[in-house]
């Protein structure tokens, strides 16, 4: 493959999640990308050691990079860090606020000595605002924004399973960079980006805040059914086993009553017939399903919803996605050995994608000190 960003070289001044998400993508893309460490290495390294002994969230994010080790509080090591970002295209950082800026690698200074650059800080709160100088992290932005409060059953909040605030973030900041780079192609100067972790799941938040600010009311939690929509959830089968399933239409729901209920006569009860109806008395809605679906099996409605083309699916379990028919892979060599993870989502036509390794800590730092020496 000629991969798209081959030449490219990121400085990634990084750690956790949202950042070295953002810049594996472009390492996967043909991008050189050094990440740059603390002698004891990015502590996403330690959240845990399941994959030979490697940390899964450090496999997923970290392949196709080089790792050197640097002190930024030592000048030998602020010098050749500096060395190394003049030769860069984009710079991205996500420590803590304020610690970049404060060892000499303030993102407007930067791109003063090198108007190429592009740099790209990635904060918990924002560059102003009086949480500004806050540390955040994923769960502590889902509680902030109001996700949590939305998330989960009746009886309680919940988070997200997984880190969707750095995922968010991490995606926003991939695009962000492409943007940039485009606009260098036509401009010849770089750019300053900033994200935060709360404007992204923020954003997110659109549909839920418009519901409180201009329906009066937020989205209450319901579990695995859809605040907004109805029926969109999940149904116990009569063997135990559940369906989720969606009606998206009046089309649908009339459908949905006649061949897989076999109740036409509910498609056209007042309570029913339209969906702010339908949500309005999702109880009883559900219970008129729930006498339907306790009399079939799993794979009986499932026959059912697919003769009325209705969109459903199995409410799976991690073990079931490990088995699952659609489940893409690749294998990636890390310092442990090989290590089985989900292939990325954008396929190439006519191409293979082969990931690069995962680096171990500092695995690269003679050649590069000898590469970027003054």
């Amino acid at each position: 493959m000629n991969a798209p960003l081959s030449g490219l070289l990121v400085v990634a001044l990084e750690q956790a999640v949202a950042a070295p998400y953002c810049t594996s993508r472009l390492a996967d893309a043909g991008a050189r990308v050094i990440k740059v460490e603390r002698k004891e290495g990015d502590f996403a390294r330690g959240y845990d050691h399941v994959a030979h002994g490697e940390s899964a969230y450090f496999v997923w994010t970290n392949r196709g990079k080089e790792s050197v080790c640097l002190d930024i509080k030592d000048q030998a090591d602020r010098d050749l860090l500096a060395r190394m970002v003049a030769r860069a295209d984009v710079f991205i950082q996500n420590l803590a606020p304020g610690a970049a800026e404060r060892a000499g690698f303030g993102s407007a200074e930067l791109r003063r000595r090198h108007p190429r650059l592009i740099t790209c800080d990635i904060s918990g709160y924002g560059e102003d605002g009086p949480y500004r100088d806050m540390k955040a992290y994923d769960l502590l932005v889902q509680s902030e924004t109001g996700l949590a409060a939305i998330t989960g059953a009746p009886e309680g909040p919940g988070r997200v399973g997984v880190s969707v605030a750095d995922i968010a973030c991490g995606m926003n900041a991939h695009t962000a960079i492409l943007q940039a780079l485009y606009q260098r192609e036509r401009t010849g100067l770089g750019s300053g980006i900033a994200l935060s972790l709360f404007d992204s799941v923020a954003d997110w938040m659109s549909v839920p805040l418009m519901h409180y600010e201009y329906g009066g009311q937020a989205p209450q939690r319901v579990g695995l059914n859809h605040p907004s929509i109805a029926p969109y959830g999940a149904y116990t089968c009569g063997d135990g086993r559940q369906v989720v399933f969606s009606i998206q239409n009046e089309r649908e729901w009339k459908t949905f009553c006649e061949v897989t209920l076999q109740r036409p006569d509910i498609a056209i009860d007042p309570r029913f017939d339209a969906n702010p109806r339908r949500v309005a008395h999702r109880p009883e809605l559900d219970a008129e399903i729930a006498g339907v679906f306790s009399t079939l099996s799993q794979d009986q409605v499932i026959e059912r919803l697919n003769q009325a083309r209705i969109a459903f699916g199995r409410l799976n379990q991690v073990a079931d996605l490990a088995e699952h028919s659609q489940l893409r892979r690749i294998t990636t060599p890390t310092p442990s050995g090989p290590v089985q993870s989900v292939a990325p989502p954008i396929r190439w036509s006519g191409v293979d994608f082969t990931p690069g390794p995962v680096p171990a800590i500092g695995q690269h730092d003679e050649a590069i000190r000898r590469e970027f020496e003054a």
